[in-house]
């Protein structure tokens, strides 16, 4: 699990796959109103409270993302009280949730030789297609598009040789340069393999 603060009420969470299967958990139970995803939803919020030393009470609003076989981001909004309204002295959180999911694909590799070995096992296993981004000393494959059916396999190929990126695609759209806009699997094995 990794935190990040945004702004002053606002901070990111991923939580991986791995990260929840670790607590007994899968994606499917956000959407459950269990008692272990309010567990480690409350965990969570108190370990950001000590992280970033916020006091977390009221309503927060809480936006799901989910990453396909990679996990989740939970941005959480502490939604600001007027002097007026009741407070909550009992510690209690009221959550707004908002799920949202994507079939994208983002990892993050420190060097392209890594990405041009993954290409190639992407190539050999009939998985086409992709973006090349770089930004901020790292090269980010975006796979959009696949079929369900090799997502599950691309993304056990891609953890080979990066890491699940938390980055926004739209913030990596934004300010990363693009090298590949499309076909960069194919792209990279004609120009550095064949």
């Amino acid at each position: 699990m990794r935190l990040e603060r945004l702004t002053n009420n606002k901070i990111k969470i991923f939580i991986t796959v791995d990260d929840l299967s670790d607590r007994g958990l899968t994606k499917e139970d956000i959407w459950k109103d269990s008692l272990k995803w309010h567990q480690l939803f409350h965990d969570m919020l108190e370990e950001a409270s000590e992280e970033f030393d916020l006091e977390i009470l009221g309503s927060v609003a809480v936006e799901i993302f989910s990453l396909h076989a990679q996990g989740m981001v939970m941005i959480v909004t502490m939604i600001e009280q007027d002097e007026d309204e009741e407070q909550f002295d009992d510690g209690i959180i009221e959550m707004q949730v908002t799920v949202d999911g994507s079939d994208d694909i983002l990892f993050e590799f420190d060097n392209i030789e890594d990405v041009i070995q993954l290409a190639n096992r992407l190539y050999q296993a009939g998985i086409p297609g992709g973006s090349l981004h770089f930004m901020e000393s790292h090269y980010y494959l975006l796979m959009n598009g696949i079929l369900a059916e090799d997502a599950t396999k691309a993304v056990s190929l891609m953890a080979e040789y990066g890491v699940p990126s938390i980055l926004s695609i739209h913030r990596l759209l934004e300010y990363g340069n693009e090298i590949m806009e499309e076909n960069a699997v194919e792209t990279l094995v004609h120009y550095f393999i064949k």
